[in-house]
């Protein structure tokens, strides 16, 4: 794995520090127990209400032809994901369970869970890429996903493979130096707008 460690202006946890969104991935199998844990770390994110409202719809290389109905929704710009053993799409529910009444928290709770998913998957020895770009309503009709339920992302996870064998626009990001707005550009102090001081 190519170490891209994030040169943080303060302390943060390790696994924080080297966790960042690989493309080059092997296609090497990755064991069903490692899935398993990533979905485990899931499991334990918070959520409103303690809803859990994420689906994670997996799709790995024991079943060939769904994985390829699974690389068939993502968008060109993603084509390199096409080459990891498992793809997952993350799915989440609309409402509360409890009343039917709707859930503003849904996005915010799917992300959270993917957030420790991704997380593990570092622990793992893991690599992982969260996309955007793949084709929603198609993504809905293949994977038969009910009415009330939004697709998402799909999520990329192997092993680390070559970046070499990328294309040179997507290698020069993946190899690229990590970079990130420093922290006073998007944290406010008691109101909008009011700086935070260092």
């Amino acid at each position: 794995m190519v170490n891209k460690i994030a040169k943080t202006d303060y302390p943060i946890s390790g696994l924080i520090a080297t966790r960042w969104s690989a493309r080059a991935f092997s296609e090497k199998n990755v064991e069903k127990q490692k899935i398993l844990s990533l979905l485990e770390a899931a499991r334990w994110a918070p959520s409103s209400s303690n809803e859990q409202p994420w689906r994670f719809i997996v799709f790995t290389i024991e079943d060939k032809e769904e994985l390829e109905e699974a690389h068939s929704v993502l968008s060109e710009s993603n084509a390199y994901a096409r080459k990891a053993p498992v793809l997952i799409c993350g799915v989440a529910k609309k409402t509360y369970t409890h009343n039917d009444k709707d859930n503003r928290h849904y996005m915010h709770d799917l992300g959270a869970a993917t957030a420790y998913m991704f997380l593990e998957a570092y622990n793992q020895g893991l690599a992982m890429h969260i996309m955007g770009g793949f084709d929603v309503e198609k993504a809905r009709q293949l994977f038969e996903i009910p009415q009330g339920f939004e697709p998402t992302t799909m999520i990329a996870v192997g092993y680390y493979g070559a970046p070499e064998m990328l294309p040179e626009k997507i290698r020069e990001k993946e190899l690229g130096p990590r970079s990130r707005k420093a922290i006073g550009e998007w944290t406010y102090l008691g109101r909008w707008g009011k700086g935070m001081t260092h």
